[in-house]
């Protein structure tokens, strides 16, 4: 993983959250209710339901079609790998793919649909592969790309369209300033840690989209690859603020082993987009603890859906919420959420993540 460290405002994307139920079914138990022990529910909940690398055994020589569980399929051309030292390779290879399609998917693998400069994107698929012989990594020929076929178009109804291809960033950022409550500028004397997932930035080359698929060319191993388009809306642009109130676990930002304990996810209505909302309110009044959007970046009149999440006191909370992005009050400049979390069980909270692939 690759990890960026700015010391710059972080100004992140916003808030909203998931509906609820009862019962507690967690597999881990929290020695004490405080917040740092709770974080250790959010991380083995996400441990254990992330989507995982899947194996297969290729020829070099002849080439092969791998198809992954999801219907994915990559095909590599004869001689499609050689070593670091530029020898092309012969004999089985094992290679390992992993590929995300929808939103719950992105919510358990922490890969949402943002550039590096906080645009929404939405996505055609994105994969990573990963290629190996007696335990050393290969990398790509280069002659001829492997290609990418995934099961998403452009819709029953859409006309072939070509799209661009992201790099994939998974990046750790710090912040010393940011924004309050009521979205007005904050300086802080400590560090603050901005976990955002992954941050996309454009490359050359295009993919695809037909109605009901989309094919793209793989340029590299081992780093993560992005068919999106970029989510163009001409509406009025506005800061989405989403509070958590006593739900939120005062260890977001403070977490650096793995996710943060307190979440909050946006899928655009049936849109695959999925926006992360990442950054910390500083200097909240009480009742106001919670994330915010990347300033003047959710348009106004946007409907879709918010999900929060937050693991605090020894428990698991969650809120689902469909919503229509509201213009800020008058004097405002921002349109605020106040989240209403309930306790969930483990496999109430996973129902609710696969729930958003559908929104």
């Amino acid at each position: 993983m690759k990890k960026t460290f700015l010391l710059t405002a972080a100004i992140a994307i916003a808030a909203i959250t998931v509906s609820s139920c009862k019962k507690n079914d967690n597999s881990v138990n929290v020695t004490g209710a405080d917040d740092k022990a709770s974080t250790q529910l959010m991380d083995a909940f996400f441990a254990r339901h992330a989507p995982k690398d899947e194996k297969f055994t290729v020829d070099a020589a002849a080439g092969a079609t791998i198809t992954l569980s999801s219907g994915t399929k990559v095909t590599f051309p004869a001689n499609a790998f050689k070593t670091s030292g530029g020898v092309v390779v012969s004999g089985n290879v094992s290679v390992s793919a992993r590929d995300i399609l929808d939103a719950s998917d992105m919510i358990l693998a922490d890969k949402p649909t943002l550039t590096s400069g906080g645009e929404m994107l939405q996505s055609f698929g994105e994969i990573i592969v990963k290629a190996e012989q007696n335990n050393n990594q290969l990398v790509l020929n280069g002659a001829k790309p492997p290609s990418v076929v995934v099961p998403i178009g452009a819709g029953a109804n859409g006309q072939q369209r070509e799209v661009p291809m992201w790099d994939g960033d998974s990046t750790i950022s710090y912040t010393l300033s940011g924004y309050n409550h009521e979205n007005i500028s904050v300086s802080v004397t400590s560090q603050v840690n901005v976990r955002r997932g992954i941050v996309w930035d454009q490359i050359p080359g295009f993919g695809v989209a037909s109605p009901a698929t989309t094919i793209f060319p793989l340029d590299a191993l081992g780093q993560w690859r992005n068919c999106d388009a970029l989510y163009n809306d001409p509406r009025p642009k506005t800061t989405v603020l989403g509070y958590f109130g006593d739900k939120f676990n005062t260890e977001t930002g403070n977490n650096y082993s793995s996710s943060d304990p307190s979440l909050l996810f946006f899928k655009t209505k049936h849109t695959n987009t999925l926006v992360k909302l990442y950054n910390v309110i500083f200097s909240p009044a009480a009742g106001k603890e919670g994330l915010l959007s990347y300033q003047n970046s959710i348009p106004v009149g946007q409907e879709g859906t918010f999900l929060a999440l937050s693991a605090k006191n020894g428990k698991l909370y969650a809120e689902m919420r469909d919503v229509t992005i509201p213009a800020p009050d008058a004097g405002k400049t921002y349109a605020g959420f106040t989240f209403n979390m309930t306790e969930v069980s483990e496999s109430q909270l996973l129902s609710l993540i696969n729930q958003m692939s559908t929104k």
